[in-house]
């Protein structure tokens, strides 16, 4: 599925003391690749005619992630930090996505696989998008990879089939680390998950979809990272116990009403 281009609504405006998008950045030893991150996103914000603001969610790194982002914070008022209570990434997006403030949240790996730039296609024409959820998608028509091993490509696709069979089907993609929520959303989504590992993206699309949200998916570019934090083997195995647990969840109640 893609999302529509038509446009629904205009954007609010800079001026504005809500922000309409807020970008939340689980990041767990980053102090490497954050300072250029950082720079890209906030540099492409200044550009657009709305008001933003941009989460870091610090996730008991041992590095310098946290005092980086601390640095930024004087001369950055739309930048924001929140040290993680627990870890995992789940538990970091979890956090970032109930404590941020816009009308639509994005969740972004702090590598920047996904080019900032991309974002225009969320909000396509400056324009409110007519869906609930959106994901990044590397396997959506239109969407190319860059520099990606084969074989990690085909582990990919793998674990995509289990996860249509074990849990949510029709989506290509459901573990690219970018996805949009309407602010509403997130939060009714985000206080049911229980995930905190990998498996956190395919149970919050399991609950959207158990409660009737609309969620398309948004062919991208991609480029494979060599420093990629993904273990293929390791993580895919986690990945499907936490695609069992989902179900089991589900079965006890843990998603209804």
């Amino acid at each position: 599925m893609q999302v529509s281009r038509q446009v629904v609504g205009s954007v609010r405006e800079e001026t504005s003391t809500t922000p309409f998008l807020s970008i939340i950045i689980p990041a767990y030893n980053e102090a490497n690749r954050l300072p250029a991150s950082l720079t890209r996103i906030l540099d492409y914000l200044a550009r657009q005619p709305y008001a933003a603001e941009v989460i870091v969610v610090e996730n008991g790194s041992t590095d310098a992630t946290a005092d980086i982002v601390r640095a930024m914070l004087a001369d950055t008022p739309r930048l924001k930090l929140i040290q993680a209570q627990t870890r995992g990434k789940g538990n970091a997006v979890r956090e970032g996505m109930l404590a941020a403030e816009g009308d639509w949240l994005f969740m972004a790996d702090a590598d920047l696989s996904m080019p900032i730039t991309e974002l225009d296609r969320f909000f396509p024409g400056g324009a409110q998008p007519d869906y609930d959820i959106a994901i990044a998608s590397r396997e959506a028509p239109g969407a190319v990879r860059y520099d990606e091993p084969p074989m990690r490509h085909l582990m990919g696709r793998v674990f995509n089939g289990l996860v249509k069979l074990l849990a949510v089907p029709g989506f290509q993609d459901t573990q690219c680390g970018f996805k949009c929520f309407r602010r509403e959303v997130a939060r009714d989504v985000f206080a049911r998950q229980t995930l905190s590992g990998w498996g956190f993206d395919v149970e919050v699309l399991y609950i959207a979809r158990k409660h009737g949200y609309r969620i398309v998916e948004i062919p991208i570019d991609w480029y494979y990272q060599t420093d990629s934090r993904v273990r293929p083997i390791e993580d895919t195995l986690r990945m499907v116990r936490e695609l069992l647990t989902v179900r089991i969840n589900d079965l006890r109640g843990v998603y209804d009403a």
